[in-house]
């Protein structure tokens, strides 16, 4: 089989106009990047905003391992056989982010022959918003670098500066840094770092505003320090909320592309699940809800990542109610969670599938949890034998869960027309009845012990005295009553990436808690989760070139 980038530049592509029209888009609420790209304009919000909502689904998976699971494919390849099938649907997928594109994980458009295009501008520049929110966060730091050498009248303690710069790249020279040297004209001298673009709360902030308005407000809440006299310091008394959305006036319009079979899709934001809340934006959700019949989503790495903040987060935050939920699980997986090593995966191994399958089922009960019917997505590979795929439907069954088999990434949308019946099937017969996990109005050591008992499985919740510190101060500045977003490793349910399957009786450790106030959350930070990632031994970057034609290769 070709390899995912060869697929792709053999495709020939529709102009994103002709796109449009099957969404009845005009030109006008258009503005182009090329041929195949383009940007949704403000006007297009107004005209379509008395249209009738479509189905939301949210498409998750199990843990991610080294093996993959192909939520991002099975996304775009469940979209195309949407279309199949005779439904008007549309795709709406997070931006990639090119520490991953260059590191270890990969790009985001998807894989096969259930992939977004074109599959090299998207994976690299693409319209450049991930610029624009760089741009965005480091004017700010700027500005308050600058404040505090023009005289500092705002008192600002430069060892109590919280906001931190940012790069769209993995860099982990850049953690811990030290700004200001070289003496009096090149700034006061104060400890600093950067973090990765997708994990800042400006990008945060670009995914949950509504409007303008909203974004710019947003901005303007952002806590980045506190006086000498322990107030606490705003973006908007830096007046910097202005430019900052100056910035982002372009970048806050969501993108229209299309899939290898001309299925429209929406991308917009690229917040990771890991260190952030994981889901695209809710301005091209909600657009692509007045679009189409179906929207299909998807939330960063597993459920009790993505999906949790998806729901407890994003949904809660826009009003939104999804109509359904479809897990991704795969035999490969399946048996690394039972104890194979990741070049064994691909050999039959009835046992080690036995024992790795808890992590399918404590996905299921999760997803329950939320009172959103759940269609498992069993993502077949070509080394899969019919015994194992056969004891996953068995278990599915047993769960009283609805499953399909789904084939997308060697036959594109044909390969998904089992699974788009399964998930139209359980739209129409079973009702939503979704609701997040906790509520607002209790303590936020509370909603993290709910998160980490009822979703992780853990036993119990410890802090640090960093966190319990961090947490008596977003209390005084009314906190408390925000949804929480924790990061914590995707490897596990636990804050330990080695604990693989569905652990038991572990401990969760609070190590810092930060509040993201422009985004309307607080971070909780466990284990050694970090924000600004590195690079592995051998990263994807040195695989990539470019011709003298000016053809890329080597991006997957």
């Amino acid at each position: 089989m070709l390899k995912d980038i060869e697929i792709s530049q053999k495709t020939k592509m529709i102009h994103i106009s002709e796109i449009a029209k099957e969404l009845n888009v005009e030109e006008s609420d258009l503005e182009f990047y090329g041929k195949y790209k383009a940007k949704f304009n403000e006007e297009i919000f107004a005209k379509v905003k008395n249209n009738k909502d479509g189905k939301l689904i949210l498409v998750t998976a199990i843990n991610p391992t080294p093996a993959g699971e192909g939520k991002t494919t099975t996304t775009i390849g469940l979209g195309q056989a949407m279309k199949k099938i005779g439904k008007n649907a549309i795709i709406a997928l997070r931006e990639p982010s090119l520490g991953p594109v260059f590191g270890m994980k990969g790009g985001a458009a998807g894989g096969g022959y259930s992939q977004v295009v074109p599959m090299e501008d998207i994976n690299l520049h693409f319209t450049g918003d991930m610029h624009a929110i760089t741009a965005a966060n480091n004017l700010l730091c700027a500005l308050l670098d600058n404040h505090l050498q023009q005289g500092n009248p705002l008192k600002i303690d430069q060892r109590r500066v919280l906001i931190k710069r940012c790069l769209d790249m993995n860099d982990r020279s850049l953690r811990d840094i030290v700004v200001g040297l070289g003496g009096k004209i090149n700034g006061v001298p104060r400890e600093d770092g950067f973090i990765i673009t997708v994990a800042s709360e400006v990008m945060a902030i670009l995914c949950l505003a509504t409007d303008i308005n909203d974004l710019k407000n947003r901005l303007g809440k952002i806590l980045v320090a506190y006086s000498v006299s322990g107030e606490p310091v705003f973006a908007k008394d830096l007046n910097v909320d202005g430019a900052m959305t100056a910035l982002l006036k372009d970048a806050f319009k969501p993108n229209l592309i299309q899939t290898l079979e001309g299925t429209p899709a929406v991308m917009h934001g690229g917040p990771f699940a890991n260190i952030a809340h994981g889901c695209n934006s809710v301005r091209a959700t909600k657009l692509s809800l007045k679009l189409a019949e179906y929207c299909i989503t998807e939330a960063g790495f597993g459920s009790d990542l993505g999906a949790e903040k998806f729901f407890d987060i994003k949904c809660r935050t826009a009003g939104l109610v999804p109509s359904a939920v479809v897990l991704v699980a795969t035999t490969r997986a399946l048996k690394y969670n039972g104890g194979v090593k990741k070049e064994d995966v691909g050999l039959p191994n009835l046992e080690a599938l036995k024992l790795g399958i808890v992590n399918l089922g404590a996905h299921i009960e999760n997803m329950k949890k939320f009172g959103v019917p759940v269609i498992v997505a069993i993502n077949k590979f070509e080394s899969d034998v019919d015994k194992e795929l056969d004891f996953i439907k068995n278990y599915c069954i047993e769960k009283n869960a609805d499953f399909a088999l789904s084939d997308v990434f060697v036959n594109g949308g044909n390969g998904g027309i089992e699974l788009a019946n399964a998930v139209c099937r359980a739209i129409e017969q079973k009702e939503s009845k979704f609701a997040p996990i906790y509520p607002l109005d209790i303590t936020i050591k509370e909603k993290i012990e709910r998160v980490g008992k009822e979703i992780y499985g853990a036993d119990k919740v410890v802090y640090t005295d960093a966190a319990n510190k961090a947490i008596d101060a977003i209390n005084l500045l009314g906190g408390d009553k925000l949804p929480i977003c924790i990061a914590k490793t995707q490897y596990s349910f636990s804050d330990d990436k080695n604990l693989l399957g569905a652990p038991k009786g572990f401990t969760i450790t609070v190590r810092d808690v930060k509040i993201s106030n422009g985004a309307g959350f607080v971070v909780v930070l466990t284990g050694d989760i970090m924000t600004m990632p590195g690079l592995p031994k051998i990263p994807a970057a040195n695989n990539i070139d470019v011709d003298e034609a000016g053809t890329i290769s080597g991006l997957f």
